[in-house]
């Protein structure tokens, strides 16, 4: 494990911990607390329209015990915990975009309603620094 693989454990950690805890904490949501998870996630991404509330929070679940588990895993690249983390990460970030009350209007500043998934930026800024930091070590070697 070079210099910069170490270097990127601290941010790994912190990602991979949160997103893991979140993730387990979904596996066993409630009929009520799947409704609210499904609830938001459609009105961003209308294809989940058709999942079923428990069905989709239980794959979302496992979609993040798998990401933060990859992130704390140091076998796993940085470039490949990165790309995951990003497409997740800009998941969030569209959602937070897209979903009405979560910005000040004509702002990219959130409500306080909004605060909760605007704050998930720093999970976008670690996964683009993991793949930058990935690209970067395979250049080194080529």
């Amino acid at each position: 494990m070079g210099r910069r693989r170490v270097a990127n454990q601290p941010i790994r950690l912190a990602a991979g911990a949160f997103i893991l805890n979140a993730g387990i904490g979904k596996l066993s949501a409630d009929e009520k607390r799947a409704a609210g998870v499904h609830g938001m996630a459609k009105g961003s991404f209308p294809i989940f329209e058709k999942v079923p509330p428990q069905q989709f929070t239980k794959a979302l679940a496992v979609s993040e015990v798998a990401l933060g588990s990859a992130l704390l895993l140091p076998i796993v690249s940085d470039q490949l915990a990165g790309l995951g983390l990003t497409a997740f990460a800009g998941g969030l970030m569209w959602m937070y975009l897209q979903t009405e009350g979560m910005r000040e209007e004509n702002s990219v500043r959130p409500t306080a309603a909004g605060l909760a998934l605007a704050k998930d930026v720093w999970l976008l800024g670690i996964g683009l620094t993991l793949l930058a930091a990935g690209r970067r070590r395979k250049a080194d070697r080529d």
